[in-house]
């Protein structure tokens, strides 16, 4: 039976998604300001923010602050978006944090969306648990993203592409701006002490073109903060394949590094942190899943546009050159499905097309004839379950045991899957026991 929480929770999908810190403001208000109770380091950008988040909690962690981690989308249960110290909240909290907000709501007589609810119990949670620090990954955008609110003195910016541009703005540099403008929202960035004495915001800085960049760097002066553009790092071990993961544990390891010195509780060891990030998978995002014999069976990468599926193909020419796939794939109706397989296809041998009952989901037929549009043929199709994952499994392994099945398209699929899987692979072990729950619809 559904908890009274989650009903109200999914009340909310009706009022879609809302741009604006309105409702945000006024509920926090309401509710004790629980944003300031606590330190934030933002996370924002086009890709690359839920792994960069998820490693900087890691080393937060590691060095003894107790971390808050926010994340969207979930793949299984909305409790994994809100952690303390790795570990999920739990069904009881969530609920009656999702209770508080309900009643807040009625008494500021505002509407909150789905996302802003959850933003406002994370709120509400971290305050409780009395944290330290979170690291709080924005969600569409920036400065009218609710998290705003919580914006503290540094802010991670992963990566700029075009999405959402309805709201962000049709180019990269409007999109750059508007996420960037996160810092213009923070009421806790003036002055502390004497009248002169500044808070002076730090922008961490990666995946920039260099027009970008030199955009990055003058919006950061126009806002009298630093601009930091850490050298990506070579000496970084990760279990997810690819470059870019680099990349972002390179910013988290910088952004690390400038909070904790500044915390006055202790100072920043590089050792620790890159053992820490050693055994750190972000699940769902290039994760190699290996059976109790070692033999790697799938790569779940939740590459949902073309600018994330750039970053699968050229990790696969890296890791497995020369190699074709046996790829399950599935995408959302708003994606440019045309490009993403376009850029795939040299690396497929066989397409498995497949969907779930998440009403975004481009249906078999539509998949069907943009392969067979660009010339390539599908292999099976069905719905996404244990059971047509095993066919697949079988078939590829058939053909080659060495090469893993690779799971592809849209980070809700990636979800199904997992699901599917938790119990087969100790990389999956974090999801069991967590209930699957709806995703709002972005």
């Amino acid at each position: 039976m559904q908890s009274l929480g989650m009903d109200y929770l999914n009340s909310r999908l009706m009022f879609g998604m809302v741009p604006g810190l309105e409702s945000t403001r006024k509920l926090c208000e309401v509710l004790g300001n629980p944003q300031t109770k606590f330190k934030t380091i933002h996370i924002v950008g086009t890709n690359g923010k839920g792994s960069t988040s998820y490693y900087l909690s890691g080393i937060l962690q590691a060095h003894g602050f107790k971390t808050g981690l926010f994340t969207s989308p979930h793949l299984v249960s909305l409790r994994e978006r809100i952690r303390v110290n790795d570990i999920p909240i739990s069904d009881e909290d969530l609920d009656r944090l999702l209770l508080c907000v309900r009643d807040a709501a009625v008494k500021a007589e505002v509407e909150p969306t789905f996302f802003e609810v959850l933003t406002l119990v994370s709120f509400l949670y971290y305050a409780e648990q009395g944290v330290d620090v979170v690291a709080m990954e924005a969600g569409m955008g920036g400065r009218l993203d609710s998290t705003a609110v919580a914006c503290g003195d540094f802010v991670v910016l992963t990566s700029i592409g075009l999405e959402h541009t309805e709201v962000l703005g049709p180019t990269e540099s409007a999109i750059l701006k508007e996420k960037m403008a996160v810092v213009d929202v923070s009421e806790q960035n003036v002055i502390t002490g004497s009248k002169s004495e500044i808070i002076r915001k730090t922008f961490i800085v990666g995946g920039l073109s260099e027009s970008l960049l030199a955009e990055a760097r003058d919006f950061a002066a126009s806002r009298h903060a630093d601009c930091l553009v850490p050298k990506i790092r070579d000496d970084i071990e990760l279990p997810n394949l690819g470059h870019h993961y680099i990349e972002n544990a390179s910013l988290s390891l910088a952004a690390a590094e400038r909070f904790i010195n500044g915390s006055g509780r202790c100072s920043y060891d590089d050792a620790l942190a890159l053992s820490a990030l050693r055994t750190r998978s972000w699940a769902g995002r290039m994760q190699k899943l290996t059976d109790a014999s070692g033999r790697v069976r799938y790569i779940l990468d939740g590459a949902h546009n073309s600018h994330a599926v750039k970053r699968l193909v050229e990790t696969l020419a890296e890791y497995y050159p020369k190699v074709k796939f046996h790829c399950v794939f599935g995408a959302l109706k708003d994606k440019d499905v045309g490009e993403m397989l376009k850029l795939m296809a040299p690396h497929v041998s066989h397409w498995h097309i497949t969907k779930t009952p998440y009403p975004r989901f481009r249906e078999l037929d539509d998949l069907r004839g943009l392969l067979t549009g660009l010339g390539l043929k599908v292999a099976s199709e069905g719905e996404l379950s244990r059971e047509f994952l095993d066919r697949v499994a079988e078939t590829a392994s058939a053909e080659n045991k060495d090469v893993p099945v690779l799971v592809t398209g849209s980070l809700y699929m990636i979800g199904e899957t997992v699901q599917a899987l938790k119990n087969d692979f100790d990389g999956l072990a974090f999801f069991r026991g967590l209930n699957p729950t709806t995703n709002e619809h972005r």
